[in-house]
């Protein structure tokens, strides 16, 4: 099939591709705390990761980003689900989230912000960006071989984050 044919058009909505990644060693997961400087989620926990680059395909870019942000490479990487985030009527965020176990390596610190392991109990009491508390637990339960899991994202009339999984 041509470019010309894939029904790219400006009045369809559009997807921002993003990954993003979790490093599990026994009951810790491996958060980034954003620096205080970042322009969006300053000072909060989040997990590894950031937006697919065009040529990438979505474990390519989990891979590079967590080299980037972790110094981490050779990581096995499952892909645990995907939740599309409706940004607005025309343009939506599609996140690839994935999942790893760390045995070994050096953890380097970006500019991004500081890596930090982060126990089961921690999680509630940490300032994380706000639908981690929803996708954390999920992920840190889900193994190879589980069905992927599929979330939408979306804001009430409240301007509430709502997340709802199937």
């Amino acid at each position: 099939m041509p470019k010309s044919e894939q029904g790219v058009s400006s009045d369809r909505y559009q997807v921002i591709p993003r990954v993003l990644i979790f490093l599990i060693q026994d009951d810790k997961v491996l958060l980034l705390k954003g620096n205080p400087n970042k322009r969006i989620w300053a000072n909060k926990y989040n997990g590894i990761g950031g937006h697919v680059e065009y040529g990438e395909d979505i474990l390519s870019a989990a891979r590079r980003e967590l080299l980037e942000e972790t110094g981490l490479s050779g990581i096995d990487l499952w892909l645990c689900g995907n939740i599309m985030v409706d940004a607005s009527p025309e343009t939506g965020i599609s996140i690839f989230l994935f999942r790893g176990e760390y045995h070994d390596g050096q953890i380097i610190d970006s500019e991004e912000g500081r890596c930090e392991w982060i126990s089961a109990g921690q999680m509630q009491t940490l300032p994380m960006v706000e639908d981690l508390y929803t996708i954390l637990p999920r992920v840190m339960a889900y193994h190879p071989g589980d069905a992927l899991m599929y979330g939408h994202t979306f804001y009430n009339d409240q301007d509430q984050m709502v997340i709802e999984f199937q």
